[in-house]
């Protein structure tokens, strides 16, 4: 194989590792801007919605919103939180569910995509409360 073959496939590959990059930094900016939409629009308010539901089943819990992400947390003295967030880093933006719960010593974290059938443009308050629900059963478990 020449040297001239060689290079060519390697100017090859960095220009498709270039059309990759610029394709998915466009992908995450429009991805930021439906998330930027669906964090005032949907997100905080179901997590008001679930918080007031939980207050009505006894379990009181309060929403906060950190940088880019809300959080269901409850109204004790802990680090535990249920919380939804953007998460660039995947090649498709999406969201991810995190949760930290408290037992005993020892901090129980999770982090798991979801919806990753739909776009974040296309998601719904039922959407989130559906996945509140999947995610909040540790956290009222007798």
């Amino acid at each position: 194989m020449e040297v001239s073959e060689v290079r060519r496939r390697i100017r090859g590959a960095i220009e498709d590792a270039r059309r990759r990059a610029a394709e998915r930094r466009v992908r995450i900016d429009e991805a930021s801007r439906a998330y930027e939409r669906f964090l005032a629009d949907v997100a905080v308010p179901a997590f008001h919605k679930m918080s007031q539901a939980l207050v009505g089943e006894g379990h009181r819990f309060k929403v906060q919103t950190p940088a880019q992400a809300v959080r269901l947390v409850p109204d004790r003295p802990s680090e535990d939180y249920l919380e939804l967030a953007f998460d660039a880093e995947r090649d498709l933006p999406g969201l991810v569910a995190r949760t930290s719960r408290g037992r005993g010593r020892r901090t129980i974290s999770t982090e798991r995509a979801v919806a990753e059938h739909k776009s974040i443009a296309e998601m719904t308050e039922e959407d989130v409360v559906s996945i509140l629900v999947d995610e909040l059963l540790p956290f009222v478990e007798p």
